[in-house]
């Protein structure tokens, strides 16, 4: 009877201990599974909040430098489909005669086109306005103080290219857009909607 009460006694402290370290090893468990989680988590919304960007670029070719007259503007819809207004400011024969600015109004995404009769790009969503150089210059896009995104150009050999992002599947060509085709791209606005249908069903 002693001896069972001794061993009984030695056994206590054991069982304690086991159950102390599976308590700290399951608390040490959990916290590791919530920090794992919700740090997977901040990773995965930071990289979607500030995606990483790319300097990579592809050079296309636009068109020959004399299809464009001064102060003309021709679309280009680039090989991943953003549309870009290049604008032909002077007739010095290099890249300096040329700027290509972003299409999308950065306000919400309307499409912006140059005209030449005022020497702006406009943006008809919310009549926003943009000075040659693609700064807003009124509208929603001036009062935030916004600007028109830029791409570089070169000129070789006569032939006017632009640096674009490489298109994320496989290879494409940029092309020239049609001056018929009607106003659209990445962005949408609610108020154009009806504006789009018409223009198209007219076409």
């Amino acid at each position: 009877m002693a001896d069972d009460q001794k061993r009984g006694d030695a056994t206590a402290p054991e069982g304690g201990d086991r159950r102390d370290f599976l308590k700290t090893a399951s608390r040490a468990a959990m916290t590791a599974g919530l920090v794992g989680g919700y740090g997977g988590f901040a990773v995965v919304a930071g990289r979607f909040l500030y995606p990483a960007k790319s300097d990579e670029v592809v050079w296309q070719f636009v068109t020959e430098v004399d299809g464009i007259r001064v102060g003309e503007a021709i679309r280009y819809r680039g090989p991943s489909g953003e549309t870009i207004n290049i604008t032909r400011r002077s007739r010095g024969g290099d890249a300096d005669d040329f700027i290509a600015l972003s299409s999308t109004c950065p306000h919400l995404g309307c499409q912006v086109r140059w005209e030449a009769q005022n020497n702006r790009f406009f943006c008809p969503c919310h009549n926003g306005v943009f000075d040659p150089t693609g700064k807003a210059t009124a509208g929603p896009p001036g009062e935030a103080g916004q600007s028109l995104g830029r791409y570089d150009l070169k000129v070789e050999g006569g032939i006017l290219h632009i640096a674009v992002p490489p298109p994320r599947f496989g290879a494409a060509q940029g092309e020239v857009i049609d001056g018929d085709e009607p106003i659209c791209g990445p962005g949408h606005d609610p108020c154009l909607a009806g504006r789009f249908r018409t223009e198209s069903s007219e076409a």
